[in-house]
Formats: C-alpha cells, sequence, structure tokens
C-alpha cells in the first residue's frame, strides 16, 4: 500500500510506502515519550538507592530448568546472588522469577524473591515487574544476569557507579577487548563510544569498519557485555516497556539500539572479563572447571 502526499512544492506528488509512514510514526511516538522523561526532575539529583535484581525464568529453550542445575553443589541461580552479595554499590538484592520452584529454592539459600509474570519477553522486563512490585523507591535498577555464574563483584559495583556519576545518562553497560577472531561473528555484539565513556552505536556487524572490508588486528574493538550486567535509571525503566520498537533495534535485533535511537545517552565501562556465561549443558562442565582454576566454590 502507498500513500499519494501532496509536496509542498505545488503540482509534485511524492509516493509514500505506508510502512515508511508506519516506522515513522513509531519513531515520532517513541521521540515524544523521550521528550516527556527529559521533563522530569531526575537531572542533577544524586542516585544514590540500588537495587540488584537477578531476573530468571525456567523455560528455555536450549537448556529447561537452568537455573536449578548444580554446578559445583549448588543452584546455578545460587551463584551470581552469592557473586552480587560481593558487590558494595547494591542496596538490596531480590530474584524476579516466574516460577515457584525457583522461588522456593532461591528462598532456601536465603535470597529475597519476587514473584513475576511468565508474559513477560526479555530480563528488562522482568526487572520492570520486579521493582513494581517491591514496594520501596530505588534510583538505580542493575539487571544481574542469572546464568552467569562467574559476574565479577567489580562489574556490578561499576556500572552502578558509573550512572551515579553520570547525570545525564540513563543506562550503564561495560565492554571488554573483542578478540580478533570473534571480529565477524554475529553473535558478538560489538560497540563503539565516544571520547567521554558514552555509546555511540551497538552493532552484530563490525564496528567501525574499515575500507578493506577486513578486521584489523591492531584496532582496539570493543566487545558488548550487557548479558553480565547493565544498570538502570529506575524512571527510565518505567517508562521502558511503552517505548516503541525504533528501525535500528529492530535490524540488528538489539534492545540497547532502543535507548539510543529515542535520544538517552548510554555510559559504558571498560573491563577485563571473559565471557562464560551458560547457555548449554555442555558449558556446565566447562565453568566448573574454571571455578576450581579461581578456587571458587
Amino acid at each position: 500500500m502507498t500513500i499519494h502526499a501532496p509536496s509542498s512544492s505545488g503540482d509534485k506528488t511524492w509516493i509514500v510506502p505506508a510502512a515508511v509512514l508506519g516506522v515513522a510514526a513509531a519513531v515520532a511516538a517513541g521521540a515524544h515519550a523521550a521528550a516527556r522523561y527529559r521533563l522530569l526532575s531526575w537531572q542533577g539529583k544524586y542516585r544514590s538507592r540500588v537495587v540488584g535484581i537477578i531476573p530468571d525464568r525456567f523455560a528455555s529453550s536450549r537448556f529447561p530448568g537452568k537455573p536449578l542445575v548444580r554446578i559445583l553443589g549448588k543452584p546455578m541461580i545460587q551463584r551470581p546472588w552469592e557473586r552480587a552479595k560481593l558487590a558494595s554499590a547494591l542496596d538490596r538484592i531480590v530474584v524476579a522469577t516466574d516460577k515457584e520452584k525457583i522461588a522456593e529454592c532461591c528462598r532456601g539459600f536465603g535470597a529475597d524473591v519476587i514473584m513475576t509474570s511468565e508474559e513477560c519477553k526479555n530480563g528488562t522486563e522482568r526487572c520492570y515487574e520486579a521493582l513494581q512490585k517491591l514496594g520501596e523507591n530505588y534510583d538505580i535498577v542493575v539487571n544481574i544476569q542469572g546464568d552467569e555464574p562467574l559476574i565479577e563483584p567489580e562489574i556490578i559495583d561499576g556500572v552502578a557507579k558509573s550512572l551515579q556519576g553520570s547525570p545525564d545518562a540513563v543506562f550503564s553497560t561495560a565492554v571488554t577487548s573483542l578478540k580478533p577472531e570473534d571480529g565477524l561473528d554475529p553473535n558478538r555484539v560489538k560497540c563503539v563510544i565516544d571520547s567521554h565513556g558514552y555509546a555511540i552505536y551497538y552493532s552484530r556487524g563490525l564496528i567501525p569498519f574499515n575500507k578493506s572490508g577486513k578486521v584489523n588486528p591492531q584496532y582496539p574493538y570493543l566487545l558488548h557485555l550487557g548479558i553480565f550486567s547493565q544498570s538502570f535509571d529506575s524512571n527510565f525503566l518505567r517508562i521502558y516497556p511503552s517505548l516503541p520498537p525504533t528501525p535500528l533495534q529492530l535490524e540488528e535485533d538489539l534492545e540497547q539500539l532502543k535507548v539510543l535511537e529515542n535520544g538517552y545517552r548510554m555510559k559504558v565501562i571498560k573491563v577485563n572479563h571473559d565471557v562464560h556465561g551458560v547457555d548449554s549443558p555442555e558449558d556446565v562442565d566447562k565453568i566448573e572447571a574454571l571455578m576450581r582454576e579461581r578456587n571458587i566454590w
């Protein structure tokens, strides 16, 4: 379907695909929501209270029941909770889950639990629902991944404190050095930042991309570590679910592009950390071997 729109030049008619207008309308709606949010009074206010939320769900296409699998004798969900307890920036830590069996397990080792809907599409939505049910006010929400048993407490502290120190940002995340052999892997999300440490763009493709079309082994490419931990301004998290999808987000299939494309700023910290998540049963043995090497029991 196309829509004929009269031009300002008089006798010419532009033929505009309706799909393009639909995308433009979605972007406009997101920009409108962004403009409303910028009028809020959070700017200049020190965001002191921080809650860490570990969103976890029982269903997994590659690894059903993953949160309860044993990692050196403890359920996997307990591992990131214990690591988060070592972080100094968190005032409270809760697990947000959709299954009572996970909740019972977490209560058994002493964790606070918030029950959330099975309809949550991702961890961010689960964090949002948990924040609504907490009954307390927090300035920053740190989303801590439940399938990262070796999450470093320093990364949790880093993303929280970087957001506290950047009142013009609503989101904070971490990057590390990208290995040259991973440069063209679309499952490795790359990031470019400006000279002040704010994100410019994220992509599944290699960025920056040079004229040769090849990975430059001398260039310091950055790998996004959003799978570990990322922090949100709590006011922004409350409106984030209402922001419509954006063209770049849909094309790259990257949620963080919705934040950037709606005009918000994202603070990025650089860390020295490898990816050690558990995505399949085969990863359990690898994680346990690493934990033994590091004397983590």
